[in-house]
C-alpha cells in the first residue's frame, strides 16, 4: 500500500480498485483515475468486456472476479494485499429493475437488485476494509440515487436496495471516523454517456449526470480532506 501523497500534483503512487469497471461509468472512472496518476485495478465479471473497454488504457490492470461470491473476493483481496494493497475502492456494480405498481415488484427483481447493489458491496468492502483503513489516503465510494429520498411504487425495490447500500457505507464511515480514510455516497438521478446521447440526439436528459463528472468526482476524493467528506452524501445532480 502506497504512502505517497495525493496532493495537487495528482494521484501518483496510489492504487485504486474500480468494481464494475466495464460499464460506461466504470470505464470513465478508470480512465480518469489513471490519467491522474493512480494505478487502477479494473474488476469485472467478463474478461471480454473488460478488454474491450480498457485493455489499451495505460495504468489500468484488468482482473476478473465474481463479486457476488465472498470467497472469490477474499482471494482477490489476498492477491492485491500481497502486491502492496489498495488505497481506494470505487464500487459501481448495480443495475435497475422495477416499474409498474408495488405489486409488480417481483422476487426475481429483488434478487437481482440485492445481489448487484448490496451483496457485491458487502463482499468487496469486507474484503478490502483493512487495506483501506491502513492507507494514509483510503477512500471508498458508491453511486446512489435520488430515488432513496423520493421512492415511488415503480422503483420501490431499487430505492430500498440503494438505501441499504447507503446505510452500509455510513457504517463504514463510522468505522473510519478519526482516521485518514473516508467513505462517501455519490448521489445522481441517473447517469448518461456519449453513446446514450448519440442514440437519442433529440433527448435532453434533464437532471442526468455525465459519467465524466462522476469520474472527476472520483478523482477529487483523493485530494479532499478525509474529515471533511467522510460519511457525506455528495450530490452530482446538475443544477438547473
Amino acid at each position: 500500500m502506497s504512502t505517497a501523497g495525493a496532493g495537487a500534483a495528482g494521484l501518483q503512487g496510489l492504487k485504486v480498485l474500480v468494481a464494475g469497471a466495464s460499464s460506461a461509468s466504470g470505464t470513465a472512472v478508470c480512465k480518469a483515475l489513471a490519467g491522474a496518476g493512480a494505478s487502477v485495478v479494473a474488476v469485472g465479471s467478463s474478461a471480454g468486456r473488460l478488454a474491450e473497454a480498457l485493455e489499451d488504457v495505460p495504468g489500468v490492470e484488468l482482473r476478473t472476479c465474481d463479486l457476488s461470491r465472498q470467497g472469490d473476493v477474499d482471494g482477490l483481496a489476498r492477491d492485491l494485499a500481497a502486491e502492496g494493497g489498495m488505497d481506494g475502492l470505487i464500487h459501481l456494480v448495480g443495475g435497475w429493475r422495477g416499474g409498474g405498481t408495488l405489486a409488480d415488484q417481483t422476487d426475481e427483481d429483488w434478487d437481482f437488485l440485492q445481489q448487484n447493489i448490496i451483496t457485491t458491496l458487502r463482499n468487496v468492502s469486507r474484503s478490502f476494509i483493512g487495506q483501506l483503513a491502513a492507507s494514509p489516503h483510503g477512500r471508498l465510494a458508491i453511486v446512489s440515487s435520488t430515488a432513496v429520498e423520493a421512492p415511488t411504487a415503480g422503483n420501490a425495490g431499487y430505492a430500498a436496495a440503494k438505501a441499504a447500500a447507503e446505510a452500509w457505507v455510513q457504517a463504514i464511515a463510522a468505522g473510519f471516523s478519526g482516521t485518514r480514510s473516508a467513505a462517501v455516497v455519490f448521489v445522481v438521478k441517473a447517469l448518461v454517456n456519449e453513446s446514450m446521447r448519440a442514440a437519442a440526439p433529440e433527448r435532453k436528459f434533464p437532471g442526468y449526470t455525465g459519467v465524466d463528472e462522476l469520474a472527476a468526482a472520483s478523482v477529487r476524493l483523493f485530494t479532499s480532506d478525509a474529515a471533511q467528506i467522510n460519511g457525506k452524501r455528495i450530490s452530482l445532480v446538475p443544477r438547473t
